[in-house]
């Protein structure tokens, strides 16, 4: 669409993307809403102001790889939002006001993404919406559908974990070099911002056979957000670990096919299986053990 133009975002454009987010997201729960799920509601204040500042972090770290779709009169129809992470890239956030779909607006949105990678190998948490999942195909990435485990938590089936303990920034170093092995690049900066609102766990190396991991969780919820282990055994324990931090409904997320030890612990707490939308991998093998976050993969 000539009347639309893709250019770098700023931080004035925020608040404005964070209404088309809403927007075009509550249109896809709608779409994918099963039958014995509630309607979907728009996000509150609360929720868009923490996707404003989990987006200005991006932009603050990789600008280069921010964007916006901006329309006559300069209202902001779309949004891609990339970053490069060493040698690795990821789509943070991506979407087009539904009124603009099929025009031709996230298609030039994504090409200006995948241009800022420059070839670097990468992953996307996609939707389930065809619009989306045609485009990631097309730019030559896998997709691997993601699965969710999801119910109220049996406590009484939680088992005792020990040789846990918080983490510190003295850990990334080793956690990125752990990304790098699992995914292709560390999160870099992407550790530092989770620390603020996160409560990191992890496993290290203290006897021969164990490898370590982390996990960070998400207490006002009480939900993995991300987990990354060296093996699948430290992968359960820090699963099991992010469990007991839920409250009576459980959520975990990011789960792909090649992850069936996530739904062994999932079922094991009785939590139910569902589906997820895809992740979208290029260059890399699909990732395991590991549970993608939404917004740093």
């Amino acid at each position: 669409m000539d009347s639309v133009r893709i250019r770098p975002m700023t931080p004035d454009d925020l608040p404005a993307a964070a209404r088309a987010d809403a927007v075009t997201f509550l249109e896809v729960e709608r779409m994918g809403r099963l039958w014995n799920e509630p309607e979907p509601e728009p996000p509150d204040e609360a929720a868009l102001r923490g996707w404003i500042e989990g987006i200005g972090h991006h932009l603050a770290t990789d600008p280069a790889g921010c964007r916006v779709a901006e329309a006559d009169g300069g209202e902001i129809v779309g949004y891609a939002i990339s970053q490069n992470r060493g040698g690795f890239w990821y789509l943070a956030a991506f979407g087009v006001l539904p009124g603009f779909q099929g025009k031709g607006v996230g298609r030039r949105l994504i090409d200006a993404a995948l241009a800022h990678a420059d070839g670097r190998p990468g992953m996307i948490s996609s939707s389930p919406h065809p619009g989306a999942t045609r485009r990631y195909r097309r730019a030559g990435f896998t997709l691997h559908p993601l699965m969710r485990m999801i119910g109220n938590l049996d406590r009484s089936v939680l088992p005792a974990i020990e040789g846990l303990r918080d983490g510190r920034p003295d850990d990334l170093e080793w956690m990125d070099a752990l990304d790098e092995r699992l995914r292709g690049g560390g999160h870099g900066p992407d550790h530092v911002h989770m620390l603020e609102d996160l409560r990191l766990r992890l496993v290290v190396s203290s006897s021969p056979g164990e490898r370590p991991g982390y996990v960070y969780i998400d207490e006002k919820r009480g939900t993995p957000v991300l987990l990354a282990a060296a093996q699948v055994e430290t992968a359960e324990r820090l699963l099991w670990e992010a469990l007991a931090h839920a409250r009576e409904n459980a959520c975990v997320h990011h789960i792909t096919t090649a992850n069936q030890w996530a739904i062994d612990v999932g079922l094991a707490a009785r939590l139910d299986l569902d589906r997820d939308g895809y992740l979208a991998v290029r260059g890399l093998p699909e990732p395991v053990p590991y549970l993608a976050s939404r917004h740093h993969l």
